[in-house]
Formats: structure tokens, C-alpha cells, sequence
């Protein structure tokens, strides 16, 4: 019913974008064109970052939505989705959003050189389209601006949602490249991964607009200022997009371990789709996490960011100190030589490797650990009456993801 009301949205925003550039005298050619890119790559999909716009903005409101409100939510949330389909490839969430997610999938597509997306052929890969996708992820891009104008040029939070939407493009442009630079899938280099890169690129290319990029637009909406005294320690300032930020990058962050877990250990007719991060070279946390436990000089470990809690995770430091230096050596080269090969034998052979480190029971620790920690953080959030965060927005997000299977 939620994803049903918001995706009857859709037609009016389409309907907004084509009449846009049917006024500026475009051919009928162009127009086609035009409307086909954004029937093609804004629907479909869950729209789950999307609706977080909305679900967000209800909480923090304490009540249900008027008419208007949704509407101006909803339009958020489908430029959320124009973006994501210009960069990358999470289809975990929502439309503002949509828009924004849209321009990032096209062209991520293109730079991958991705063959499908959401059961079709990429944009790209249509044999009129080829490059002109990356001319189309621009105007996917543009169509959010357009639309932020048209219905939020008269409030006060106007500037903050462009502002917003230009540094999280930026962000998860840098996320991409590095992504890009670290993992092609044409050259296995495994002494570039760690999990400080790998770290990097989940924050950059994922959590920014996957998870704070939903509930920064809803708290803006809401009218949630910059900083407010706390209701519970009348001497302590409360910075919520601060607090928003700290506990939303470490929610995306769980989010897309446990992604990379997924796509190693659950079988293709529960996950409802064929992991391929082990064929594609992708700098994933699985690997990542095998280079640790196979690094016997330490300097792995170095690179392992405190969010990882790695020395605390009993699982991996009992597999490191189980394999010998010898056998560590040999699953070092069975990874050199058979990571990021399209080869089904090879692939085999590194999910061996990663059950034989024990790689669930690396992952479940993990799991627990940090569904404590997000946890604790969250509660300590400081509540009262007015404008002001709500915990619930965060416990949302972080109970729609634990323990999930696909």
C-alpha cells in the first residue's frame, strides 16, 4: 500500500519533466527519447530510499501526513531515485530519490560495464543508446534540480536541498572512483584492497545517499535547525544532522557488509538473485576481511578502521592464530590466482577458501556487535517536544535490516 501510493506519484512527475521540455521547443524525436529514458531507469525497483522520505518525515512529525505534505515528500524521495541511477547499484531504497539514483545507475552501468539492471538490459546496452546513456544521466541529474525548484522555491530549506543533493552527488562520485580504480574488473590486483578502501567506498559510494540522504530531506522538511538546546541536559547542544550523520553512515555501512556477506553465503534461490562479487573483482568485505586474517605482517591490520572492531571480533582472531603462516601463504596465492576470474571452477575454489576462514563466524560476531553498538548510540539520543530527532527514524532503519536474508 506505502509503495502503491508512492509510485502513483510518478506519473505526475513524468508528466512535469516531459511538459518541461515540450516548452522549450524540443523535436518530437528528443521528447520520445526524453520520456523513454525516464520510463526506463526511475520505475521499478523497491523504491526503499525513496519511501524512506516520507516514513522519515512522518516520524519526525509525530502524526500522519497531510495531502500536500506527502506530495512534497514523495517528490523528494523520486529525485533520491534520479540519482542513485547515474552512479551506483543498490536497490535497497526511494524517488527525489529516485531521480538521483537513476542518474547514478546509468552511468555506473556504463563505467562497469554492466550487462543488466532489474531483470532488463542496462540503458546503455539498447543498441541505439550506447554513450548517449551518459548525455541521458545527465539530464536525469538536472531533472532533480528542476523539480526541487519547482515545488520548494518558496522555502526557507530551499537552498539546503540543493546543497544537500550537490555534496551527495559529489560523494558518491568519489566513492565510485575509487571503487573504479581499486577493483576493474580487467585487472586483479588484490594488494590494493583493504578494509580501510573498502571502508571508503561504502561510505562515499552507499551510505551518503542511501541512508543519510533520505532522512537529512526529511529533517529539512520538518524544519529540524541546525542545533537546539537539550530537553534533558539543558547545557548540552544538540547538533542533529550531526547526530543523523555519525549513526546513518555506520547503518549503511552494516547495510553493505552485510550485502557483500549476502552475496558470498546465501544460495542464489533465497538471495532472489546470483551473487557474482567473487567473478566481478568487487573490493568486498568477504575478501577483504580474508586478507586480513591471511596478513602476517600486520599491516592489514593496521588499515582496519576502528568501526570494524576487528581485535574485539573473537571469530577472526581465533581463525588468524589457527592457520599457520604456511597455510596462510597458499591461501594467499589460491586467492591471487583465482579472485575476480569469470570462471565458475575459480569461483568455487575462493568460497572454499573464505568457509575454511571462517567467514560467517566472522560476520555474525560482527553483526551482533554492531546492532549493539548502533543500537546503544540511538538510545542515547535525546528526545522531547517540538522540533527535534526522534530515535524512531533510526530504529527503523536499522530493525528493516538486521538479521535480513536478501
Amino acid at each position: 500500500m506505502a509503495k502503491q501510493r508512492f509510485e502513483n506519484v510518478y506519473p505526475r512527475i513524468r508528466s512535469e519533466l516531459i511538459d518541461h521540455i515540450t516548452a522549450q521547443g524540443m523535436p518530437e524525436e528528443a521528447i520520445q527519447w526524453y520520456t523513454r529514458n525516464l520510463d526506463y531507469n526511475v520505475p521499478g525497483g523497491k523504491l526503499n530510499r525513496g519511501i524512506s522520505v516520507v516514513d522519515s518525515l512522518e516520524v519526525l512529525k509525530g502524526s500522519s501526513l497531510t495531502e500536500d505534505e506527502y506530495e512534497k515528500a514523495a517528490i523528494l524521495g523520486w529525485c533520491v531515485e534520479l540519482v542513485s541511477f547515474h552512479i551506483t547499484g543498490s536497490s535497497f531504497f526511494p524517488e527525489e530519490i529516485a531521480q538521483l539514483q537513476a542518474f547514478f545507475l546509468v552511468s555506473d552501468d556504463v563505467m562497469d560495464s554492466s550487462v543488466t539492471r532489474r531483470g532488463q538490459p542496462c540503458w546503455y546496452k539498447n543498441p541505439e543508446v550506447g554513450l548517449i546513456a551518459i548525455n541521458d544521466a545527465f539530464m536525469l541529474e538536472a531533472a532533480i534540480y528542476l523539480l526541487i525548484k519547482n515545488h520548494f522555491r518558496q522555502e526557507s530549506y530551499y537552498i539546503d536541498l540543493v546543497e544537500l543533493f550537490h555534496e551527495t552527488t559529489h560523494q558518491t562520485e568519489i566513492g565510485q572512483l575509487i571503487d573504479l580504480i581499486t577493483a576493474p574488473e580487467d585487472r586483479v590486483d588484490l594488494s590494493k584492497f583493504n578494509l580501510t578502501k573498502h571502508r571508503l567506498i561504502v561510505v562515499y559510494k552507499t551510505a551518503f545517499y542511501s541512508f543519510y540522504l533520505p532522512v537529512a530531506l526529511a529533517m529539512h522538511m520538518a524544519r529540524i535547525p541546525d542545533s537546539y538546546p537539550s530537553q534533558v541536559s539543558p547545557n548540552e547542544t544538540i547538533k542533529p544532522y550531526d547526530v543523523a550523520l555519525s549513526i546513518l553512515l555506520q547503518i549503511g555501512e552494516y547495510f553493505q557488509i552485510q550485502d557483500d556477506f549476502l552475496d558470498y553465503h546465501i544460495p542464489a534461490e533465497l538471495l532472489g538473485k546470483v551473487g557474482t562479487d567473487i567473478l566481478d573483482n568487487k573490493c568486498s568485505w568477504v575478501i577483504n576481511t580474508a586478507l586480513a586474517v591471511l596478513d602476517t605482517t600486520g599491516a592489514t591490520r593496521s588499515l582496519t578502521p576502528p568501526s570494524y572492531a576487528m581485535d574485539n571480533n573473537s571469530a577472526f582472531n581465533k581463525i588468524r592464530e589457527t592457520v599457520s603462516a604456511k597455510r596462510k601463504e597458499e591461501i594467499r596465492t589460491i586467492l591471487d590466482e583465482n579472485y575476480g576470474r569469470k570462471d565458475g571452477e575459480k569461483e568455487a575454489r575462493v568460497k572454499t577458501v573464505f568457509n575454511e576462514l571462517d567467514i560467517a563466524g566472522i560476520y555474525n560476531e560482527y553483526e551482533e556487535g554492531v546492532y549493539i553498538k548502533l543500537k546503544g548510540e540511538i538510545e542515547k539520543i535525546p528526545e522531547g517536544s517540538g522540533l527535534v530527532l526522534r530515535r524512531d527514524v533510526f530504529t527503523k532503519f536499522l530493525n528493516k535490516i538486521y538479521k535480513r536474508q536478501k
